[in-house]
């Protein structure tokens, strides 16, 4: 009887163990599918945040990158200055023409004539800085250069050559780069006469004033493409520029003899960018380049 009741004892305390150990073995199981489901959670976090860290990381390189970035420049090109250039190298009414030797020539508004007359020329506002630079220095800017533009007028006329207008002197204008290479000229858009994109010619002389006595002297001639939005806005906006409609749906930049022949590189330099309107005029910019 004593070793009976100790057996069944026995078998009762090995039940009880098994129960324990089942219960325990549950326990473990449901504790791993937790531990699993939170590492599986754990390492879904981590890759998005890598991800998103990646993502930041590319958007920051992206930005940085574009901000970083430099300008470029090209030489412009060498183009004629026309028949109207009134800087010593043509005559104009028998005798030779050049505002460059005159006193007043130097200044930043060149709307009103200033030699024998005083009369300001009408037209849609324009202000343009021009910003030098030589190209073999990382398009940095030049100072101390003599930098002289001139166009026509909203008629399409050109002072001191043009009939009706060989009295007037304005439209021209000399200033000297400053330490950014850059001068800011007040004037008004030019229009589109026959046979010609609507542009504005400019000489450099490197040498400043000194050297700016004549156009024979000059380190670069060329001229500026007006752009083609800000010219199809001038042109139907503004009833003194009337004649300039029909003119320009005649021409375009690879039509025209000056323009023509130069790469998409080269115009898309030559070409100012203005913002405005006509109402309250256009202001803008554009970059010379030139190899010192």
């Amino acid at each position: 009887m004593g070793r009976l009741i100790g057996r069944r004892r026995a078998l009762v305390l090995l039940g009880s163990a098994a129960t324990t150990s089942l219960l325990a073995a549950c326990g473990d199981g449901s504790s791993g599918d937790s531990s699993s489901t939170s590492s599986s959670s754990t390492s879904s976090s981590s890759t998005s945040s890598s991800s998103t860290s990646s993502t930041s990381s590319t958007t920051s390189s992206s930005s940085s990158g574009s901000s970083s970035s430099t300008d470029t420049c090209i030489a412009d090109p060498t183009e004629t200055n026309g028949p109207y250039p009134a800087d010593g190298t043509n005559t104009s009414s028998g005798s030779t023409s050049n505002v460059l030797t005159q006193s007043g020539v130097v200044r930043s508004d060149i709307r009103s004539s200033f030699i024998s007359s005083t009369t300001t020329a009408q037209g849609v506002l324009l202000t343009i800085t021009l910003k030098l630079v030589d190209v073999n220095n990382a398009c940095a800017g030049i100072s101390g250069a003599a930098i002289y533009i001139w166009h026509c007028n909203a008629a399409g006329l050109y002072s001191l050559y043009s009939s009706g207008v060989t009295t007037e002197s304005y439209l021209r204008g000399v200033q000297v780069t400053d330490s950014n290479g850059e001068v800011t000229f007040t004037t008004i858009y030019p229009a589109c006469y026959s046979g010609r994109w609507p542009h504005v010619h400019f000489e450099v002389f490197l040498g400043g004033l000194t050297s700016s006595s004549t156009g024979k002297t000059a380190s670069l001639i060329s001229q500026m493409a007006m752009p083609a939005a800000t010219n199809t806005a001038v042109f139907n906006g503004s009833s003194l520029y009337s004649a300039s409609i029909a003119n320009y749906s005649a021409i375009s930049l690879s039509s025209d003899n000056v323009f023509g022949d130069n790469t998409s590189a080269q115009l898309a330099q030559m070409t100012p960018t203005l913002t405005g309107s006509v109402a309250e005029g256009y202001t803008g910019s554009i970059v010379i380049g030139i190899a010192q």
